[in-house]
């Protein structure tokens, strides 16, 4: 007792006093015990929660890796989705360790090839093959050596290997300096894109995909994406008349696809499109006075102000006739409402109405 009390008994003490001094003294020891215990929990967890980070910091870095990879290695109908050339040959047949390492496009020989994901890359040197053999994940051209910019608005293009670069030391090419102009303004964010929309552009063979930035428009289109029923919006201009393109002349513009009857029509597009895009999405232009979405017939267009406007029938051609100004202005305020209501979804037509009489404004 003596070792708790740490006093010398006497008559006058009270025991009450002393058992009370005790306990105190043995409370106190307790509540130091408690207390070292829970701090040494405490640390438990702390180190737990340490080791629990790193573990899933480490797994956030090989998904990102792993998604790279797979971003860059989709297949088509099961072989890699590859702009190749007649046989089978990658990048019509440059050196693809010489942009890296030379900083130049080089011819490859084909003595020194090697054949990685369903591609034949030739070489300019053995020491280049064995450098590709060694990491071909570093050396290989991207998005299966289709048009770098093209695939970030969710296609594919051929390509120049003069327009190439090396970005986030990976091998890009674009296909002309329209495309390098486009790449430039944004390369880490088309770098991004592309690699968001590899997978589904593969998937489809190649074929244009509707991008995020392209659920925003409203237009009229076919199944394939193709606007004003593949006529050339340029000829409305240039030739006064409808002219039927051909997909072989194309320019892709704020989700729609449009077709041209020549190169140089569709040049003339790519350069200026907000010249020549047909007015209310390629709607009916009497109809989107009346508020209204309803087909065209592409026969049956002006030239109102420099803009192109087409209209559903002769019907609705006259009756847009009646007040020109009056139905473009009104046409003009319902068209973003239209925008807001249906964009990024099925387009649905409104019903028709009956044609109008000469006592009767026709509701298209």
């Amino acid at each position: 007792m003596s070792h708790f009390f740490n006093c010398k008994l006497s008559d006058s003490d009270s025991l009450w006093s002393k058992l009370t001094l005790f306990s105190q003294k043995i409370n106190k020891m307790e509540t130091t015990t408690k207390s070292i215990h829970v701090n040494e929990i405490m640390k438990e967890k702390e180190n737990e929660n340490v080791f629990f980070k790193k573990i899933f910091a480490t797994i956030i870095v090989m998904l990102a890796l792993f998604s790279c990879i797979v971003a860059n290695g989709q297949k088509f109908n099961g072989k890699y989705f590859n702009n190749l050339d007649g046989n089978g040959v990658i990048i019509d047949g440059y050196d693809p360790v010489a942009f890296f390492t030379d900083n130049k496009p080089v011819k490859g020989d084909a003595k020194f090839q090697y054949n990685y994901q369903d591609a034949t890359y030739y070489f300019s040197s053995q020491e280049h093959l064995d450098l590709f053999k060694a990491n071909p994940e570093k050396y290989k051209v991207q998005f299966g050596g289709w048009c770098a910019y093209a695939v970030s608005l969710g296609r594919v293009a051929p390509i120049d290997v003069n327009t190439f670069s090396i970005v986030n030391n990976r091998l890009v090419i674009q296909h002309n300096q329209r495309a390098v102009n486009g790449w430039n303004k944004d390369v880490q964010g088309n770098l991004s894109l592309a690699d968001k929309y590899w997978p589904s552009v593969t998937a489809g063979g190649g074929k244009q995909i509707k991008t995020d930035a392209e659920k925003s428009f409203l237009n009229n289109t076919d199944e394939s994406g193709v606007t004003l029923q593949g006529y050339d919006a340029v000829a409305y201009f240039s030739d006064n008349k409808p002219v039927k393109g051909d997909p072989k002349f194309e320019a892709r513009y704020n989700g729609a696809t449009y077709w041209f009857a020549s190169q140089a029509h569709a040049d003339m597009f790519k350069d200026h499109p907000e010249m020549f895009v047909p007015q209310y999405g390629a709607f009916c232009g009497y109809a989107m006075a009346l508020n209204k979405l309803r087909p065209i017939n592409p026969e049956i267009f002006d030239i109102i102000d420099g803009k192109l406007i087409l209209q559903h029938s002769q019907d609705a051609y006259t009756q847009f006739h009646k007040d020109v100004t009056g139905n473009v202005m009104k046409a003009n305020d319902n068209w973003p409402g239209q925008i807001k209501k249906h964009a990024g979804r099925k387009i649905r037509y409104d019903k028709p109405a009956e044609p109008a009489t000469e006592n009767t404004t026709a509701q298209n």
